[in-house]
């Protein structure tokens, strides 16, 4: 995603957090469940921090930059 709109970029960061949201709950149910499946917890979790990493750098484009 290439978007410079302050607009824009709130969208998406509302989408890439409600994600998140949506994998720590399933996150949390799998690892509450009997034979869970460790590969699948795995995955879940990794792909939580790419999100969290996509987040981090959306929070950042929104912050303007101040010339020192």
């Amino acid at each position: 995603m290439q978007a410079h709109d302050p607009i824009e970029i709130a969208h998406h960061l509302a989408e890439l957090r409600q994600e998140h949201r949506d994998l720590d709950a399933a996150i949390t149910r799998l690892a509450d469940a009997i034979g869970r499946d460790e590969l699948q917890l795995t995955r879940l979790k990794k792909r939580k921090l790419l999100l969290k990493d996509a987040i981090a750098r959306l929070e950042s484009k929104l912050i303007p930059d101040l010339d020192a």
